[in-house]
Protein backbone atom coordinates (compact mmCIF):
# COMPACT_ATOMS: atom_id res chain seq x y z
CA UNK A 1 0.00 0.00 0.00
CA UNK A 2 1.54 3.34 -0.84
CA UNK A 3 2.47 5.78 1.74
CA UNK A 4 1.89 9.22 0.93
CA UNK A 5 4.38 11.87 2.61
CA UNK A 6 4.33 15.93 1.72
CA UNK A 7 6.04 18.33 3.52
CA UNK A 8 5.27 21.69 5.11
CA UNK A 9 7.22 24.76 5.32
CA UNK A 10 5.34 27.26 7.51
CA UNK A 11 7.03 30.43 7.84
CA UNK A 12 6.33 32.24 11.22
CA UNK A 13 6.91 35.83 11.66
CA UNK A 14 8.62 35.90 14.81
CA UNK A 15 12.26 35.14 15.80
CA UNK A 16 13.11 37.09 18.83
CA UNK A 17 10.69 35.36 21.15
CA UNK A 18 11.94 31.98 21.12
CA UNK A 19 9.08 30.77 23.21
CA UNK A 20 6.42 31.35 20.59
CA UNK A 21 8.03 29.28 18.18
CA UNK A 22 8.38 26.64 21.07
CA UNK A 23 4.72 26.77 21.11
CA UNK A 24 4.48 26.46 18.27
CA UNK A 25 6.09 23.20 17.32
CA UNK A 26 4.64 22.24 21.00
CA UNK A 27 1.40 22.13 18.64
CA UNK A 28 3.11 20.81 15.89
CA UNK A 29 4.26 18.05 17.85
CA UNK A 30 1.25 17.13 19.26
CA UNK A 31 -0.29 15.60 15.66
CA UNK A 32 0.94 11.51 15.73
CA UNK A 33 3.37 10.75 13.12
CA UNK A 34 4.27 14.33 12.17
CA UNK A 35 7.82 14.86 12.13
CA UNK A 36 9.82 18.35 12.60
CA UNK A 37 12.85 18.23 10.47
CA UNK A 38 14.37 21.81 10.94
CA UNK A 39 14.03 25.29 12.57
CA UNK A 40 15.83 28.12 11.45
CA UNK A 41 15.20 31.77 13.03
CA UNK A 42 16.89 35.14 11.82
CA UNK A 43 16.74 37.71 14.48
CA UNK A 44 16.80 40.43 12.08
CA UNK A 45 14.47 38.58 9.59
CA UNK A 46 12.12 38.03 12.47
CA UNK A 47 10.82 35.23 11.06
CA UNK A 48 11.32 31.37 11.69
CA UNK A 49 10.99 28.62 9.01
CA UNK A 50 9.95 25.31 9.99
CA UNK A 51 9.98 22.00 7.95
CA UNK A 52 8.01 19.18 8.54
CA UNK A 53 6.76 15.97 7.17
CA UNK A 54 4.33 13.16 7.52
CA UNK A 55 0.92 11.52 6.22
CA UNK A 56 -0.76 14.44 4.36
CA UNK A 57 -4.13 13.93 7.00
CA UNK A 58 -1.49 14.85 10.17
CA UNK A 59 0.35 17.29 8.03
CA UNK A 60 -3.04 19.59 7.31
CA UNK A 61 -3.62 19.38 11.03
CA UNK A 62 -0.36 19.82 12.23
CA UNK A 63 -0.74 23.26 9.77
CA UNK A 64 -3.95 24.45 11.38
CA UNK A 65 -2.87 24.03 14.98
CA UNK A 66 0.34 26.44 14.43
CA UNK A 67 -1.38 29.05 12.70
CA UNK A 68 -3.87 29.16 15.27
CA UNK A 69 -1.43 29.05 17.97
CA UNK A 70 0.96 31.66 15.57
CA UNK A 71 -2.29 34.24 15.75
CA UNK A 72 -2.68 33.85 19.41
CA UNK A 73 0.99 34.49 20.39
CA UNK A 74 1.79 37.10 17.36
CA UNK A 75 0.81 40.78 16.73
CA UNK A 76 1.53 42.41 13.50
CA UNK A 77 0.27 45.83 15.30
CA UNK A 78 3.89 45.15 17.03
CA UNK A 79 5.76 43.32 14.60
CA UNK A 80 9.32 44.74 12.77
CA UNK A 81 11.79 42.42 10.60
CA UNK A 82 13.48 42.47 6.98
CA UNK A 83 11.56 40.44 5.64
CA UNK A 84 7.95 40.95 3.91
CA UNK A 85 5.24 39.57 5.55
CA UNK A 86 1.68 39.93 5.76
CA UNK A 87 0.70 37.52 8.24
CA UNK A 88 1.57 35.74 11.94
CA UNK A 89 1.82 32.57 10.06
CA UNK A 90 2.94 34.17 6.95
CA UNK A 91 3.36 31.21 4.43
CA UNK A 92 2.23 27.69 4.46
CA UNK A 93 3.54 25.57 1.37
CA UNK A 94 2.78 22.05 0.53
CA UNK A 95 5.43 20.29 -1.01
CA UNK A 96 4.71 16.53 -2.85
CA UNK A 97 7.77 14.08 -1.37
CA UNK A 98 5.88 10.01 -1.75
CA UNK A 99 3.25 8.91 -3.49
CA UNK A 100 0.97 11.98 -3.75
CA UNK A 101 0.11 14.73 -6.31
CA UNK A 102 0.70 17.87 -6.81
CA UNK A 103 -3.09 18.07 -7.21
CA UNK A 104 -3.63 16.32 -3.92
CA UNK A 105 -1.24 19.23 -2.36
CA UNK A 106 -3.36 21.49 -3.89
CA UNK A 107 -6.60 19.98 -2.37
CA UNK A 108 -4.65 20.04 0.73
CA UNK A 109 -4.24 24.01 0.52
CA UNK A 110 -8.02 24.77 -0.30
CA UNK A 111 -8.97 22.68 2.55
CA UNK A 112 -6.59 24.60 4.67
CA UNK A 113 -6.89 27.77 3.25
CA UNK A 114 -11.18 27.20 3.89
CA UNK A 115 -11.10 26.01 7.69
CA UNK A 116 -8.46 28.68 8.48
CA UNK A 117 -10.46 31.23 7.32
CA UNK A 118 -13.67 29.80 8.16
CA UNK A 119 -12.73 28.69 12.19
CA UNK A 120 -9.97 31.35 12.77
CA UNK A 121 -11.16 34.40 11.08
CA UNK A 122 -8.05 34.78 9.27
CA UNK A 123 -8.04 36.15 5.37
CA UNK A 124 -6.18 32.81 3.36
CA UNK A 125 -4.39 33.99 -0.25
CA UNK A 126 -3.55 30.94 -2.29
CA UNK A 127 -0.58 30.76 -4.66
CA UNK A 128 1.94 28.99 -6.65
CA UNK A 129 -0.08 25.66 -7.84
CA UNK A 130 -3.29 26.58 -5.45
CA UNK A 131 -3.34 29.44 -7.10
CA UNK A 132 -7.17 30.66 -7.68
CA UNK A 133 -6.42 33.30 -10.27
CA UNK A 134 -3.29 33.63 -12.28
CA UNK A 135 -1.66 36.91 -10.38
CA UNK A 136 -1.90 35.25 -7.01
CA UNK A 137 0.62 32.46 -8.42
CA UNK A 138 3.45 34.88 -7.75
CA UNK A 139 3.89 35.19 -3.44
CA UNK A 140 5.22 38.93 -4.32
CA UNK A 141 1.82 39.77 -5.70
CA UNK A 142 0.16 38.94 -2.62
CA UNK A 143 2.47 40.64 -0.32
CA UNK A 144 2.27 44.02 -2.29
CA UNK A 145 2.42 46.51 0.32
CA UNK A 146 2.81 44.41 3.20
CA UNK A 147 0.46 43.89 6.19
CA UNK A 148 0.53 47.95 6.98
CA UNK A 149 -0.54 48.18 3.28
CA UNK A 150 -3.16 45.05 2.90
CA UNK A 151 -4.39 46.09 5.98
CA UNK A 152 -5.84 49.14 4.41
CA UNK A 153 -6.38 48.13 0.32
CA UNK A 154 -8.17 44.89 1.50
CA UNK A 155 -11.41 46.84 2.72
CA UNK A 156 -11.31 49.33 -0.48
CA UNK A 157 -9.78 47.10 -3.66
CA UNK A 158 -11.94 43.79 -4.45
CA UNK A 159 -8.92 42.24 -6.25
CA UNK A 160 -7.34 42.28 -2.95
CA UNK A 161 -10.18 40.28 -1.43
CA UNK A 162 -9.14 36.85 -0.11
CA UNK A 163 -10.01 33.56 -1.32
CA UNK A 164 -11.27 32.88 2.17
CA UNK A 165 -12.02 34.21 5.36
CA UNK A 166 -12.75 38.11 6.09
CA UNK A 167 -11.69 40.19 4.00
CA UNK A 168 -10.74 42.44 7.24
CA UNK A 169 -7.38 41.91 8.45
CA UNK A 170 -6.67 41.23 12.68
CA UNK A 171 -3.67 41.46 14.58
CA UNK A 172 -2.70 38.24 12.77
CA UNK A 173 -2.64 39.38 9.65
CA UNK A 174 -3.44 37.05 6.42
CA UNK A 175 -2.00 34.08 5.63
CA UNK A 176 -0.80 32.85 2.38
CA UNK A 177 -1.17 28.64 1.76
CA UNK A 178 -0.79 26.74 -1.60
CA UNK A 179 1.25 24.02 -3.06
CA UNK A 180 4.66 23.88 -5.00
CA UNK A 181 8.10 22.26 -6.09
CA UNK A 182 10.49 21.57 -3.50
CA UNK A 183 12.19 25.20 -2.86
CA UNK A 184 15.58 25.88 -1.45
CA UNK A 185 16.21 29.05 0.88
CA UNK A 186 19.39 30.61 0.03
CA UNK A 187 21.15 33.41 1.03
CA UNK A 188 23.88 34.70 0.23
CA UNK A 189 26.64 37.44 1.92
CA UNK A 190 28.27 40.24 0.98
CA UNK A 191 32.13 41.78 2.34
CA UNK A 192 29.72 45.00 2.78
CA UNK A 193 27.84 46.45 5.28
CA UNK A 194 26.27 48.64 2.15
CA UNK A 195 22.79 46.90 1.63
CA UNK A 196 22.44 49.22 -1.88
CA UNK A 197 24.94 46.93 -3.92
CA UNK A 198 22.89 43.72 -2.54
CA UNK A 199 20.16 45.34 -3.83
CA UNK A 200 21.66 45.95 -6.81
CA UNK A 201 23.12 42.00 -7.32
CA UNK A 202 19.36 40.27 -6.31
CA UNK A 203 17.87 42.66 -8.79
CA UNK A 204 20.38 41.18 -11.74
CA UNK A 205 19.77 37.67 -10.28
CA UNK A 206 15.51 37.40 -10.18
CA UNK A 207 13.41 36.37 -12.82
CA UNK A 208 10.76 39.57 -12.35
CA UNK A 209 13.66 42.16 -13.45
CA UNK A 210 15.64 39.84 -16.10
CA UNK A 211 17.75 37.17 -14.15
CA UNK A 212 17.16 33.69 -13.90
CA UNK A 213 14.08 32.48 -14.81
CA UNK A 214 13.38 30.42 -11.37
CA UNK A 215 14.94 32.62 -8.97
CA UNK A 216 13.62 35.35 -6.47
CA UNK A 217 15.96 38.02 -4.56
CA UNK A 218 15.98 40.39 -2.62
CA UNK A 219 18.42 42.52 -1.07
CA UNK A 220 18.51 42.93 3.01
CA UNK A 221 20.79 43.92 5.77
CA UNK A 222 21.66 41.01 8.15
CA UNK A 223 23.75 41.45 11.54
CA UNK A 224 25.41 44.79 9.14
CA UNK A 225 26.46 42.76 6.54
CA UNK A 226 24.84 42.99 2.81
CA UNK A 227 22.91 39.94 2.07
CA UNK A 228 21.31 38.46 -0.88
CA UNK A 229 18.60 36.33 0.05
CA UNK A 230 17.47 34.27 -2.22
CA UNK A 231 14.77 31.65 -3.52
CA UNK A 232 15.68 29.03 -6.18
CA UNK A 233 12.49 27.72 -7.59
CA UNK A 234 13.65 24.90 -9.43
CA UNK A 235 17.09 24.13 -8.76
CA UNK A 236 17.73 21.94 -11.64
CA UNK A 237 17.45 24.66 -13.91
CA UNK A 238 18.73 27.41 -12.19
CA UNK A 239 21.35 25.55 -10.38
CA UNK A 240 22.78 27.00 -6.77
CA UNK A 241 26.59 26.70 -8.18
CA UNK A 242 25.90 29.24 -10.85
CA UNK A 243 23.78 31.32 -8.92
CA UNK A 244 26.69 31.42 -6.92
CA UNK A 245 29.37 32.81 -9.14
CA UNK A 246 26.93 34.93 -11.01
CA UNK A 247 26.89 36.97 -7.72
CA UNK A 248 30.52 36.77 -7.54
CA UNK A 249 31.00 38.29 -10.52
CA UNK A 250 28.68 40.89 -9.77
CA UNK A 251 30.26 41.99 -6.91
CA UNK A 252 33.38 42.59 -8.50
CA UNK A 253 31.38 45.10 -10.28
CA UNK A 254 31.12 47.10 -6.92
CA UNK A 255 34.39 45.99 -5.41
CA UNK A 256 33.18 43.99 -2.58
CA UNK A 257 33.35 39.65 -2.47
CA UNK A 258 31.05 36.78 -1.16
CA UNK A 259 31.92 36.22 2.66
CA UNK A 260 29.86 33.52 2.92
CA UNK A 261 26.62 31.78 2.43
CA UNK A 262 23.95 29.83 4.22
CA UNK A 263 20.44 27.60 3.79
CA UNK A 264 17.65 28.30 5.49
CA UNK A 265 15.88 25.15 6.16
CA UNK A 266 16.59 22.19 4.25
CA UNK A 267 17.55 21.42 0.48
CA UNK A 268 17.36 17.99 -1.56
CA UNK A 269 20.66 16.40 -1.81
CA UNK A 270 21.12 16.17 -5.51
CA UNK A 271 21.10 20.05 -5.46
CA UNK A 272 24.42 20.24 -3.34
CA UNK A 273 25.83 17.29 -4.81
CA UNK A 274 25.48 19.36 -8.90
CA UNK A 275 27.26 21.74 -7.12
CA UNK A 276 29.89 19.70 -6.01
CA UNK A 277 30.21 18.53 -9.11
CA UNK A 278 29.98 21.29 -11.12
CA UNK A 279 33.13 23.27 -9.18
CA UNK A 280 35.14 19.83 -9.30
CA UNK A 281 34.22 19.30 -13.27
CA UNK A 282 33.57 15.94 -12.64
CA UNK A 283 32.07 15.79 -16.57
CA UNK A 284 31.69 11.26 -16.25
CA UNK A 285 30.29 11.46 -12.43
CA UNK A 286 27.51 8.94 -11.22
CA UNK A 287 25.66 8.38 -7.98
CA UNK A 288 26.39 4.97 -7.69
CA UNK A 289 30.30 6.17 -6.88
CA UNK A 290 29.12 8.07 -3.72
CA UNK A 291 30.40 5.53 -1.03
CA UNK A 292 27.11 6.07 0.69
CA UNK A 293 24.65 5.35 -1.78
CA UNK A 294 26.36 1.86 -2.76
CA UNK A 295 26.68 0.93 1.16
CA UNK A 296 22.69 1.52 1.30
CA UNK A 297 21.92 -0.54 -1.59
CA UNK A 298 24.22 -3.21 -0.77
CA UNK A 299 22.46 -3.30 3.15
CA UNK A 300 18.75 -2.40 1.18
CA UNK A 301 19.72 -5.47 -1.24
CA UNK A 302 20.30 -7.89 1.90
CA UNK A 303 17.48 -6.77 4.20
CA UNK A 304 14.24 -9.47 3.32
CA UNK A 305 11.32 -8.77 5.58
CA UNK A 306 8.32 -11.37 5.67
CA UNK A 307 5.19 -9.85 6.61
CA UNK A 308 2.22 -12.12 7.84
CA UNK A 309 -0.07 -12.11 4.38
CA UNK A 310 -3.33 -10.04 4.94
CA UNK A 311 -6.24 -10.95 2.96
CA UNK A 312 -7.83 -8.23 0.42
CA UNK A 313 -11.45 -7.45 1.02
CA UNK A 314 -12.47 -9.24 -1.80
CA UNK A 315 -10.45 -12.32 -0.65
CA UNK A 316 -12.75 -11.71 3.01
CA UNK A 317 -15.84 -11.33 0.95
CA UNK A 318 -15.33 -14.87 -0.73
CA UNK A 319 -14.42 -16.29 2.99
CA UNK A 320 -16.94 -18.36 4.86
CA UNK A 321 -16.88 -16.21 7.63
CA UNK A 322 -19.95 -14.30 8.59
CA UNK A 323 -18.46 -10.69 8.22
CA UNK A 324 -17.65 -8.99 5.84
CA UNK A 325 -21.13 -9.06 4.09
CA UNK A 326 -23.43 -7.78 1.82
CA UNK A 327 -23.62 -4.35 4.13
CA UNK A 328 -19.89 -3.84 3.76
CA UNK A 329 -19.95 -4.67 0.32
CA UNK A 330 -22.01 -1.99 -0.33
CA UNK A 331 -20.20 0.45 1.48
CA UNK A 332 -17.05 -0.46 -0.61
CA UNK A 333 -18.44 -0.48 -3.67
CA UNK A 334 -19.86 3.38 -2.77
CA UNK A 335 -16.03 4.40 -1.62
CA UNK A 336 -14.71 3.33 -4.93
CA UNK A 337 -18.00 5.26 -6.66
CA UNK A 338 -16.80 8.29 -5.04
CA UNK A 339 -12.69 7.85 -5.44
CA UNK A 340 -13.91 7.94 -9.91
CA UNK A 341 -15.61 11.29 -8.72
CA UNK A 342 -12.37 12.27 -7.45
CA UNK A 343 -10.45 11.08 -10.52
CA UNK A 344 -12.54 13.02 -12.98
CA UNK A 345 -12.25 16.02 -11.01
CA UNK A 346 -8.54 15.52 -10.81
CA UNK A 347 -7.62 15.45 -14.17
CA UNK A 348 -10.29 18.05 -15.10
CA UNK A 349 -8.77 21.25 -13.03
CA UNK A 350 -5.45 22.48 -14.11
CA UNK A 351 -6.72 22.46 -17.83
CA UNK A 352 -6.91 25.73 -19.90
CA UNK A 353 -10.14 24.02 -21.15
CA UNK A 354 -12.00 23.55 -18.16
CA UNK A 355 -11.33 26.56 -16.33
CA UNK A 356 -14.23 27.80 -16.01
CA UNK A 357 -15.29 24.95 -13.86
CA UNK A 358 -12.52 25.06 -11.43
CA UNK A 359 -13.79 26.05 -9.01
CA UNK A 360 -16.64 23.26 -9.29
CA UNK A 361 -14.36 20.90 -9.35
CA UNK A 362 -12.48 21.38 -6.64
CA UNK A 363 -15.68 21.82 -4.46
CA UNK A 364 -16.73 18.48 -6.09
CA UNK A 365 -13.40 16.67 -5.08
CA UNK A 366 -13.59 17.75 -1.54
CA UNK A 367 -17.05 16.75 -1.24
CA UNK A 368 -16.18 12.87 -3.15
CA UNK A 369 -12.73 12.72 -0.86
CA UNK A 370 -15.34 13.49 2.24
CA UNK A 371 -17.54 10.71 1.07
CA UNK A 372 -14.90 8.60 0.22
CA UNK A 373 -13.70 8.74 3.93
CA UNK A 374 -17.33 8.08 5.41
CA UNK A 375 -17.82 5.13 3.08
CA UNK A 376 -14.69 3.62 4.03
CA UNK A 377 -15.09 4.30 7.66
CA UNK A 378 -18.39 2.25 6.96
CA UNK A 379 -17.04 -1.06 5.77
CA UNK A 380 -15.70 -1.69 9.63
CA UNK A 381 -18.96 -0.27 11.07
CA UNK A 382 -20.94 -2.62 9.48
CA UNK A 383 -18.83 -5.36 10.20
CA UNK A 384 -18.96 -4.59 13.59
CA UNK A 385 -22.83 -3.73 13.82
CA UNK A 386 -22.62 -7.81 12.57
CA UNK A 387 -20.86 -8.44 15.47
CA UNK A 388 -22.37 -6.70 17.90
CA UNK A 389 -25.42 -8.74 16.34
CA UNK A 390 -23.96 -12.17 16.80
CA UNK A 391 -22.92 -11.19 20.63
CA UNK A 392 -26.04 -10.36 21.43
CA UNK A 393 -26.89 -13.37 20.35
CA UNK A 394 -24.62 -16.17 22.46
CA UNK A 395 -26.51 -13.96 25.95
CA UNK A 396 -27.48 -16.22 28.41
CA UNK A 397 -31.15 -17.59 28.22
CA UNK A 398 -31.70 -19.22 30.94
CA UNK A 399 -34.05 -17.43 33.25
CA UNK A 400 -37.44 -15.14 32.03
CA UNK A 401 -35.18 -12.08 33.11
CA UNK A 402 -32.03 -13.11 31.21
CA UNK A 403 -34.16 -14.27 28.52
CA UNK A 404 -35.83 -10.52 28.39
CA UNK A 405 -32.29 -8.97 28.85
CA UNK A 406 -31.11 -11.05 25.85
CA UNK A 407 -34.83 -10.29 23.51
CA UNK A 408 -34.03 -6.32 24.49
CA UNK A 409 -29.72 -6.63 22.89
CA UNK A 410 -30.60 -8.43 19.98
CA UNK A 411 -33.22 -5.84 19.13
CA UNK A 412 -31.24 -3.18 19.50
CA UNK A 413 -28.03 -4.35 17.95
CA UNK A 414 -30.85 -5.03 14.70
CA UNK A 415 -31.59 -1.87 14.92
CA UNK A 416 -28.18 -0.72 14.65
CA UNK A 417 -27.11 -3.15 12.13
CA UNK A 418 -30.42 -1.42 10.17
CA UNK A 419 -29.00 1.97 10.55
CA UNK A 420 -25.55 1.60 8.76
CA UNK A 421 -26.28 0.51 5.57
CA UNK A 422 -29.16 2.85 5.85
CA UNK A 423 -26.92 5.57 6.15
CA UNK A 424 -24.43 4.15 3.49
CA UNK A 425 -27.71 4.13 1.23
CA UNK A 426 -27.75 8.33 1.89
CA UNK A 427 -23.74 8.50 1.17
CA UNK A 428 -24.22 6.70 -2.01
CA UNK A 429 -26.82 9.28 -3.03
CA UNK A 430 -25.07 11.97 -2.17
CA UNK A 431 -21.99 10.49 -4.48
CA UNK A 432 -24.69 10.01 -7.20
CA UNK A 433 -25.26 13.85 -7.03
CA UNK A 434 -21.57 14.12 -7.41
CA UNK A 435 -21.11 12.13 -10.44
CA UNK A 436 -23.64 14.29 -12.13
CA UNK A 437 -21.81 17.32 -11.84
CA UNK A 438 -18.75 15.35 -12.59
CA UNK A 439 -20.90 13.63 -15.61
CA UNK A 440 -21.53 17.37 -16.74
CA UNK A 441 -18.93 19.27 -15.98
CA UNK A 442 -15.82 17.38 -15.91
CA UNK A 443 -13.21 16.33 -18.70
CA UNK A 444 -15.03 15.09 -21.35
CA UNK A 445 -11.82 12.43 -21.63
CA UNK A 446 -13.15 10.74 -18.29
CA UNK A 447 -17.07 10.88 -18.87
CA UNK A 448 -16.94 7.48 -19.08
CA UNK A 449 -15.50 7.64 -15.28
CA UNK A 450 -18.12 9.61 -14.24
CA UNK A 451 -20.79 7.12 -15.73
CA UNK A 452 -19.13 4.19 -13.73
CA UNK A 453 -18.86 5.93 -10.84
CA UNK A 454 -23.14 6.59 -11.17
CA UNK A 455 -23.21 3.17 -11.98
CA UNK A 456 -21.33 2.08 -9.29
CA UNK A 457 -22.86 4.73 -6.70
CA UNK A 458 -26.51 3.20 -7.55
CA UNK A 459 -25.17 -0.85 -7.24
CA UNK A 460 -24.17 -0.02 -3.96
CA UNK A 461 -27.45 1.78 -2.95
CA UNK A 462 -29.53 -0.98 -3.77
CA UNK A 463 -26.99 -2.81 -2.11
CA UNK A 464 -27.67 -1.49 0.97
CA UNK A 465 -31.21 -0.92 1.02
CA UNK A 466 -31.90 -4.78 0.25
CA UNK A 467 -29.48 -5.12 3.87
CA UNK A 468 -31.74 -2.37 6.07
CA UNK A 469 -34.85 -4.50 4.82
CA UNK A 470 -33.12 -7.58 5.58
CA UNK A 471 -32.32 -6.80 9.23
CA UNK A 472 -35.34 -4.81 9.99
CA UNK A 473 -37.58 -8.09 9.08
CA UNK A 474 -35.67 -9.87 12.07
CA UNK A 475 -37.16 -7.39 14.42
CA UNK A 476 -39.60 -8.13 17.12
CA UNK A 477 -41.88 -5.49 15.99
CA UNK A 478 -40.41 -5.06 12.38
CA UNK A 479 -43.34 -2.24 11.93
CA UNK A 480 -41.68 -0.26 14.48
CA UNK A 481 -38.81 0.94 11.73
CA UNK A 482 -41.65 0.92 9.08
CA UNK A 483 -40.57 5.13 7.87
CA UNK A 484 -36.73 3.96 7.45
CA UNK A 485 -37.42 1.47 4.84
CA UNK A 486 -39.90 3.84 3.18
CA UNK A 487 -37.31 6.37 3.60
CA UNK A 488 -34.85 3.93 1.84
CA UNK A 489 -37.40 2.73 -1.04
CA UNK A 490 -37.18 6.77 -1.52
CA UNK A 491 -33.41 6.76 -1.88
CA UNK A 492 -34.20 4.24 -4.51
CA UNK A 493 -36.06 6.29 -6.65
CA UNK A 494 -34.22 9.26 -6.42
CA UNK A 495 -31.22 7.39 -7.28
CA UNK A 496 -32.82 6.39 -10.66
CA UNK A 497 -33.46 10.57 -11.37
CA UNK A 498 -30.14 10.99 -10.73
CA UNK A 499 -28.46 8.24 -12.83
CA UNK A 500 -31.36 9.39 -15.84
CA UNK A 501 -29.44 12.30 -15.37
CA UNK A 502 -25.97 10.94 -15.92
CA UNK A 503 -27.22 8.88 -19.04
CA UNK A 504 -28.55 12.37 -20.27
CA UNK A 505 -25.11 14.30 -20.13
CA UNK A 506 -23.65 10.87 -21.39
CA UNK A 507 -25.60 11.37 -24.81
CA UNK A 508 -25.49 15.25 -24.67
CA UNK A 509 -21.91 15.01 -24.27
CA UNK A 510 -20.23 11.68 -26.06
CA UNK A 511 -23.04 11.24 -27.98
CA UNK A 512 -23.87 7.27 -26.48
Amino acid sequence: MPNPIVECIPNFSDARRPEVIDAIITEIKSVPGVHLLDRHSDIDHNRTVLTMIGHPDGIENAAFLAIKKAAEMINLDEHTGAHPRIGATDVVPFVPIADISMAECVEMARRLGKKVGEELGIPVYLYEEAAAIPERQNLENIRKGQYEGLKEEVLINPARKPDFGPAKLGSAGATVIGARAPLIAFNVYLTTGDVAIAQKIAKAMRNSSGGYRFVKAMGVLVDGRAQVSMNLTNFKQSPIARIVETIRREAQRYGVAIHHSELVGLTPQEALLDSAVWYTQLDDFKTEQILENRMFEVFQEGVTISKPSQPDFIDQLASSDPTPGGGSAAAHTGAAAAALVTMVGRVTVGKKKYVSVERQMFTMIEQSENLRKRLTSAVEEDAASFEGYLSASRLPKNTAEEIAIRTSAIDAAIRNAATVPYKVAGLCLEVMSLAVTASQLGNINAISDAASAGFLAQAALRCAVANVKINIKSLQEPKEMNKIIVDAESLESESDKRLAAIRKNMVERAGF
